[in-house]
């Protein structure tokens, strides 16, 4: 047995986990490289199986690979928290269209779309390259998420899932595409905390596509959150239709 070779393999695994968790993303980080060099030094012993030292050496490349696109999802998160587009437009259900941050509004909707006057489910939000559709948001979704995949495990204490269904369709002009994660969707909740769907590994029944889409092409699917189960209904969604759109708010019920 290659023992060296197991610890790079036990190492480069606990680093790939490390590395797709943004908040741990600098164990990761530190994990991968070392579990590279044993895996390195696990090769070149003599008479050992070798099988576990490629396996560390793979799963250490990709899992810095992995690292850098988590990195720069963090970093491009963070600069559009800073710096919205300012062209993002809203018309809600009625035909009462509004904007957000930069664009203009008729006066008696200048303050929709905020955390405190959220734009109602089935507005179009819209920005140079997305098009954004909140269909429905399913509270008391617990069931149904648990049921979706058996690795699904049941929300926390007090807590339950959501399930926000909601389209994408890309606008832009991009020759190459653009994968429907360019466009975010967050619980807020009624304290005002943020929630992300990745916070917890969840594999939601008929979750929206990652797959490219070009200029007209449309995906929907749902995304699953854990809230609060006593304040469900208070929390609002913050919707960025696009990277750097701008962050629109539709109410949770």
């Amino acid at each position: 047995m290659n023992v060296l070779g197991l610890i790079a393999l036990i190492t480069a695994a606990l680093g790939f986990i490390f590395a797709c968790m943004p908040g741990a993303l600098i164990v990761g980080w530190i994990l991968l490289p070392i579990a590279f060099v044993l895996a390195l030094v696990s090769l070149f012993l003599k008479d050992k199986p070798k099988g576990m030292g490629i396996a560390a050496l793979i799963l250490s490349i990709v899992g810095t690979i992995v690292g850098v696109v988590v990195f720069f999802s963090v970093v491009g998160s963070a600069a559009s928290n800073a710096f919205g587009s300012g062209d993002t437009k809203v018309v809600a259900p009625s035909g009462e269209a509004g904007a957000t941050n930069g664009g203009a509004a008729a006066a008696p909707a200048a303050k929709t779309g905020t955390r405190e006057t959220p734009y109602p489910v089935g507005s179009v939000i819209e920005s140079k390259d997305w098009r954004v559709v909140v269909n429905s948001v399913t509270l008391a979704a617990t069931d149904a998420v648990v049921a979706a995949n058996q690795f699904n495990k049941p929300p926390a204490a007090g807590s339950e899932y959501i399930l926000v269904n909601y389209s994408v369709t890309y606008i832009g002009d991009d020759a190459n595409g653009q994968t429907p994660s360019f466009v975010s969707v967050e619980y807020v909740t009624a304290d005002g905390r943020t929630v992300n769907s990745y916070d917890k590994s969840i594999v939601e029944p008929d979750p929206i596509s990652s797959n490219a889409l070009f200029k007209g092409g449309s995906a929907t699917g749902n995304q699953a959150f854990e809230v609060p189960s006593a304040t469900a209904s208070q929390g609002v969604l913050a919707v960025r239709a696009g990277m750097f759109g701008d962050k629109v708010f539709v109410a949770a019920k």
